[in-house]
């Protein structure tokens, strides 16, 4: 039979099934798909490392077959629901912006794929694929026939221990070795002290001194060749082009010297500049590495979770206190916290916060369910099965699907100056060395060198994300979490306050209630309390904590309809709670009045009436508010407490009832489109849509696990009278930006002006370059902690 090799693969085509494109042969669409891609993006580089480079490597065929074991599939996944499976994969050779547009189109190279998406600082891929179309075992391969060959170590796995890529640790420590022994060996040459045994031993020690530079040459400044080479190969020009011509330059340079005899050549100094450099590259890494535990393990989201004790008495309890083995009471629209098994008899789950598709899956009694799931219906009860990975809850919150699509000037500044910086930077140098090169030779190399070391945009690139960083971190010890960075910015830029009233500036805590109406049996409020106990709205949740303790009953049918009430059936009652023109059809007699009407097998038997307690600090904190930002309440309830309002907000604040939940978001929508920077503060339930349509959402947590994934922000409710505090620091923290933007421009000028006149040695560029990094992190440090403690709350 006739063959010839795919382009690809390597693998032998049938001639009859040959795919000719870009005058090249594949044996399937697959394989020319990948090729059409990197070609499509002048990434066709990836087929000069060796032939067929697409081949599944030979020194892994068979490696994987562990992942044709279905439980030992299910113990790797991070979620598995029918069609949908999502797995975190470690990819150690993960490098640059080119590797991250790989990763992130691999639904372009294999069918049943639907999304990836790449934690660049981790190494990780995060991939959701459908199994009944593709294996993960397929997966793995397509990576490792790509280069990315994953990590994959079940012992990790099950004790949650990444591997620790610690080759930039070794690289310091041989570049610290070669630069302080040659200094070692260099001091004659310093003092240039004439003496019998140094003079005839002088050619030795530069020799020996040339092979302790060749380990700090090619092996602890390989990293910076290698993406130098990607960046040109990808036509993308990084700062590590400057850095690797500088090294090569001054080696080149150096040993030429020692060649022809004109010297002992620079070699202190290039040991010097790597290993400085390095020490830099090792201070942002660990920095990165502190924000991100602190986010994740030391300020955490500000959910209270429903806990059921061996005595069967339930508690608040924070996210973070859940163990293995936890009882816990999930209500209806509440947020699954973390893996476990459903003890309650069934239940529909909306995983739309994991997978963006918001159809429920129904789950029976000892079935798992995922951490990130939002529970439908009636109140469930759950056993832990591991304890809470916040890092993941927060990785879901930042998912694409929930992004507001905002632009970040910040992030524009700096990938204007990183793109146009390289370039003007070359042009620099050369103009210099050739400018020098006709007055004094040795000159002109070191102010070339220099040049290229002492001009750097890292710390120019590292204000923004470190100043964010760290405010993240102060704000969530201060018990208000943030979705990411960028809604610091965009807090910044608010103009229009919008609050909710129920739930938002009344607190679910403290009510004055009373009843009118009929008399209700004991039977039917343990009833009527049971069917209150799946609720998560704040009326519910006071209403609730007002009724007698009773024993559990087992809800049939449960309905909760947004912003009307609730339908159920207890014992074989029929239950209606909620606003007087859902449960009777009729409007409020007293619209002074905040009410909840009962309705008991189709007879109507009266209402409970709330007397609203409003939040401590709430006059203060409007008052604050007032003249920085245009205040505005919406509720739904009617206007039986407009009055105290009133008395209790400033002048001219637009008190706007009876508003559902759609009117609330068309309310934002109409501000918005009249040019107002919106943020709107709720209650994360009823609220849903406008948090969603709001340029900020904030959703404020009392006791309750009430969690919008469209939200930006969730607030503490004993922190709401810190609200102002909060707007003010985030304005603080973007003039941090722009002053350490201002501080490193002047670095990088002055830096240059010293290099360009031949003022400033290799060395000392490069003792100054990581030096500017740690001046700039510990700026925005210092000075994003200075405005913390000092703003008035």
């Amino acid at each position: 039979m006739d063959t010839t090799n795919c382009f690809h693969c390597g693998l032998d085509i049938i001639k009859t099934e040959e795919i000719v494109f870009d005058e090249k042969k594949f044996c399937c669409n697959g394989c020319k798909t990948v090729y059409e891609i990197f070609s499509l993006n002048d990434l066709t580089c990836y087929y000069d490392f060796e032939k067929s480079p697409g081949t599944t490597p030979l020194d892994i065929e068979g490696k994987y077959d562990f992942l044709d074991n279905e439980s030992i599939v299910f113990k790797l996944l991070e979620f598995q629901e029918e069609s949908t499976s999502i797995i975190s994969l470690n990819i150690p050779h993960i490098h640059c912006s080119s590797c991250i547009w790989i990763l992130e189109n691999l639904q372009k190279l294999q069918t049943g794929i639907s999304s990836s998406q790449v934690n660049f600082p981790e190494k990780k891929v995060r991939v959701t694929f459908n199994p009944e179309i593709v294996s993960l075992k397929s997966i793995v391969y397509l990576l490792s026939s790509i280069g990315y060959e994953p990590y994959i170590s079940l012992e990790n796995y099950e004790t949650g221990n990444n591997n620790v890529d610690r080759s930039l640790t070794y690289k310091l420590g041989v570049a610290f070795f070669c630069f302080g022994n040659i200094m070692l060996l260099s001091f004659p040459e310093y003092f240039e002290v004439k003496e019998f045994w140094l003079d005839n031993f002088r050619p030795f020690f530069r020799w020996l001194i040339f092979a302790l530079s060749l380990p700090a040459f090619f092996y602890s400044a390989s990293d910076y060749y290698v993406s130098a080479y990607k960046s040109i190969k990808s036509r993308m020009l990084n700062i590590d082009i400057p850095i690797a011509l500088g090294i090569i330059i001054m080696f080149v340079r150096s040993t030429m010297d020692i060649i022809f005899n004109y010297g002992s050549g620079f070699f202190d100094s290039l040991t010097g500049l790597i290993f400085f450099m390095l020490l830099g590259k090792m201070f942002q890494i660990k920095t990165y590495s502190f924000l991100s535990f602190e986010r994740d393990f030391k300020s955490y989201f500000p959910i209270a979770i429903t806990r059921i004790n061996s005595n069967t008495s339930e508690e608040s309890v924070p996210i973070y206190d859940i163990q293995k083995g936890d009882r816990l009471l999930i209500r209806n629209q509440e947020l699954i916290p973390v893996d476990g098994i459903l003890i309650s008899d069934k239940t529909a789950i909306d995983y739309s916060f994991v997978t963006g598709e918001a159809i429920p899956i129904t789950k029976n009694s000892g079935d798992k369910i995922y951490a990130g799931g939002k529970q439908i219906g009636k109140v469930i009860e759950m056993e832990v099965l591991h304890s809470v990975s916040q890092s993941y809850l927060t990785q879901l919150w930042s998912n694409d699907v929930f992004q507001k699509n905002v632009v970040r000037k910040h992030k524009t500044i700096t990938d204007t100056v990183s793109r146009y910086f390289t370039p003007i930077l070359l042009t620099i140098a050369f103009t210099s060395f050739v400018f020098w090169l006709f007055k004094d030779t040795n000159t002109a190399f070191n102010v070339f060198t220099a040049i290229l070391i002492v001009a750097c945009p890292c710390a120019l690139a590292l204000t923004a994300p470190f100043t964010m960083g760290n405010v993240l971190r102060i704000l969530g010890n201060k018990k208000f979490y943030l979705k990411n960075a960028l809604v610091i910015e965009q807090l910044a830029a608010i103009d229009t306050i919008v609050f909710d009233k129920t739930g938002t500036l009344t607190t679910n805590k403290k009510s004055n209630i009373s009843y009118e109406g009929k008399t209700v049996s004991d039977e039917y409020l343990m009833q009527l309390k049971n069917v209150l106990r799946a609720s998560n709205h704040p009326l519910s949740r006071m209403l609730y904590e007002y009724l007698p303790e009773s024993e559990k009953l087992g809800i049939s049918d449960f309905e909760e309809i947004t912003g009307q009430g609730i339908l159920a059936s207890v014992e074989g009652s029929r239950i209606q709670v909620g606003s007087g023109f859902f449960v009777e059809n009729r409007e409020e007699n007293n619209i002074k009045q905040t009410s909840v009407h009962i309705k008991i097998n189709e007879v109507y038997f009266g209402k409970y009436i709330f007397n609203n307690q409003y939040r401590e600090g709430l006059e203060t904190l409007f008052k604050g508010l007032k003249g920085a930002y245009t205040i505005k309440v919406l509720s739904g309830d009617n206007e039986g407490e407009k009055t105290t309002l009133e008395n209790i907000l400033p002048q001219g604040t637009e008190l706007i009832f009876n508003q559902k939940p759609e009117q609330k978001l068309e309310f934002i929508k109409q501000l918005q489109e009249k040019g107002h920077n919106v943020m709107m503060v709720g209650d994360g339930l009823n609220d849903a849509g406008a948090l969603a349509q709001s340029n900020v959402g904030i959703s404020i947590s009392e006791n309750v696990n009430v969690f919008s994934p469209a939200c930006d922000a969730i607030l503490e409710a004993n922190e709401f009278q810190n609200l102002h505090y909060f707007l003010k620091f985030s304005k603080k923290a973007m003039r941090t930006i722009k002053m350490s933007f201002a501080l490193s421009l002047l670095y990088n000028l002055v830096g240059l002006s010293f290099a360009i006149t031949g003022n400033l040695k290799p060395l000392v560029a490069a003792i100054i370059m990581p030096l500017s990094t740690i001046t700039i992190v510990s700026f925005v440090t210092v000075m994003s902690n200075y405005y913390a403690k000092t703003l008035k709350k």
